[in-house]
């Protein structure tokens, strides 16, 4: 008869390593993408029959990662169609109750699981205000889904590590998608035809991410700085780390780290500056130059020399995003497994936040 230590030896051999669920969702993304793009046209025909006319503006509704979305998304749609984008405030519909006029607007509402209340009670408020209602889920037979006018079911497969990997990068992909669908996106076609082949050269070049997380070693606090396009990046790097380290991440735009939040960066604070080739570099550069004279402890994500963790240079800065957040998956993945935390499974929290 078994001994109780070799049915112990027997389960852990079964048991999955610490963060090997949340890496092989981070490894799925590449071919996920290339599907996602595949699908661009119906995509395109989907969103095209929603857009009012004339539409007025955009509104998305977003909490978590989706949220983080939602801004890159706010970037890429003002810019592809010249029209207000904004960024609901859920609560103001499920508790305050305004009274409010939509007509003219397209409403796109973001959750990985369609599964979240308030954004489904809000998406339902906004189209009940005369809103066309987009959902974007992972689940096509979702409350969010079946709520909407129509859905953009991104098909990525089962995500099983609580962390969100390959459904954000698909969120950020769809919104570069509905860009190209309503208006003159920031990009050509054949640059988002790119963007998994960037993904695939980040995932296949770990290195520089271990060697970055070593140089961290077991941050009590930290900041992720970007500019522009990347600023969604910066905020969901910084949300990767805090899910996953228990690490007190904030994400900042470097011009709103310049308004007053720099005064905590002093010396041996850590700081994870974005940048890519691009009219947002330079500022960023700038500031990366500023830190260190502060003896800030800066690592540099990005594109041209001088860069701690490389983006390629080959993708468009208002592409880079999808890249760089895979950058931050890896670091949040590397930088948990070295302070002893499972990123699968971050204690206290679940993977559909019920609000």
């Amino acid at each position: 008869m078994p001994s109780e230590d070799s049915k112990s030896a027997r389960r852990d051999k079964l048991r999955p390593m610490n963060g090997a669920q949340m890496a092989t969702e981070m490894a799925e993304q590449p071919g996920r993408l290339r599907h996602l793009l595949g699908r661009a046209e119906e995509i395109g025909e989907l969103v095209r029959a929603l857009v009012p006319s004339p539409m007025c503006g955009i509104t998305i509704v977003a909490r978590g990662s989706s949220d983080h979305a939602a801004v890159y998304g706010r970037y890429l749609l003002e810019a592809a169609t010249g029209r207000p984008v904004s960024l609901a405030a859920p609560s103001l519909q499920t508790l305050y109750r305004i009274e409010h006029d939509y007509d003219g607007q397209l409403v796109i509402a973001v959750s990985q699981s369609g599964a979240t209340p308030e954004i489904v009670e809000t998406l339902q408020a906004l189209q009940d205000a005369g809103g066309r209602g987009l959902a974007i889920t992972n689940d096509g037979a979702s409350a969010l889904a079946q709520t909407a006018h129509g859905a953009l079911d991104l098909q990525l497969g089962k995500e099983r590590a609580v962390p969100a990997t390959k459904t954000v990068t698909g969120q950020f992909t769809a919104f570069a998608i509905i860009a190209a669908a309503v208006g003159r996106a920031p990009f050509s076609p054949g640059q988002l035809g790119e963007v998994p082949d960037g993904v695939q050269a980040v995932l296949a070049d770990p290195a520089p991410v271990a060697t970055a997380a070593d140089a961290l070693a077991s941050p009590r606090h930290l900041i992720v700085v970007a500019r522009g396009y990347l600023y969604a990046a910066a905020l969901e790097t910084a949300l990767k780390i805090k899910e996953t380290c228990s690490v007190l991440a904030d994400g900042y735009s470097a011009a709103d780290l310049r308004h007053g939040p720099i005064a905590a960066v002093t010396r041996g604070f850590p700081v994870v500056a974005l940048r890519a080739a691009g009219p947002a570099f330079s500022d960023v550069s700038a500031l990366v130059d500023e830190l260190r004279g502060r003896e800030a402890s800066v690592l540099v994500v990005g594109s041209g020399e001088g860069a701690d963790i490389p983006l390629p240079d080959d993708v468009a800065e208002p592409l880079a995003p999808v890249v760089a957040v895979v950058r931050g998956q890896q670091l949040a993945h590397a930088l948990a497994l070295r302070m002893g935390y499972d990123p699968d499974s971050p204690a206290g929290l679940t993977k559909v936040t019920a609000t």
